[in-house]
């Protein structure tokens, strides 16, 4: 987790680099409500203090708040063939980052998409034998005649398996109640939002 990460960095408070700068200041997700306004005080608050605010928005967070205003403005929301929100083109990053932006007074706004990093890292030892186990397992289970998908089965006691496509075809909404989420939100000071039911 990035939170536990940055507990062993060394910092520089003294140029500006610490740990609380570099911290996640408030996390949203699809299945969570979000009071803009209730966490925009509670942001401009840590804005004050820092001089910054890092937010982490999962895709697809805030959706219907989004869609509720665009269609008040008499925009037209855009959906793909089978009706469903198109995310890309509604852009929840965008839409949390000028909201928050305005509220807390922000001067600067930059909104980055992290799975562009995770792609562009280079492999280290770890990774290079997680791909190795994987790609020898789909070879097997492609010999096999075995169909799914390789991946670590949580279902299954973590085990690195190929898993059935029906399994994991998408739409598993997140537990807003587990345990290590929970602590998260009370590290950064966040309360908790009611639930939201999620539909794909």
């Amino acid at each position: 987790m990035y939170m536990d990460s940055i507990d062993h960095d060394d910092w520089l408070p003294e140029l500006g680099l610490s740990h609380e700068r570099h911290a996640v200041h408030g996390v949203y997700v699809p299945e969570m409500a979000v009071d803009i306004e209730s966490e925009a005080n509670r942001l401009r608050a840590i804005m004050d203090e820092l001089d910054n605010v890092n937010i982490f928005v999962s895709e697809g967070a805030g959706v219907e708040d989004i869609v509720r205003a665009m269609e008040a403005a008499g925009e037209t929301v855009p959906r793909d063939a089978f009706g469903h929100i198109k995310l890309d083109a509604v852009n929840p990053g965008q839409y949390f980052a000028k909201q928050f932006a305005a509220k807390i007074g922000a001067e600067k706004v930059l909104v980055q998409k992290s799975g562009y990093f995770s792609r562009a890292a280079a492999a280290n030892e770890d990774d290079i034998r997680l791909i190795k186990s994987c790609v020898d397992l789909a070879v097997e289970c492609a010999l096999r005649r075995e169909g799914g998908v390789i991946g670590h089965d949580e279902d299954n006691n973590g085990r690195l398996r190929a898993i059935e496509f029906e399994r994991i075809k998408g739409g598993k909404p997140f537990d807003i109640d587990t345990e290590w989420f929970g602590d998260l939100l009370a590290e950064i000071g966040q309360q908790q939002g009611a639930k939201v039911h999620v539909s794909h």
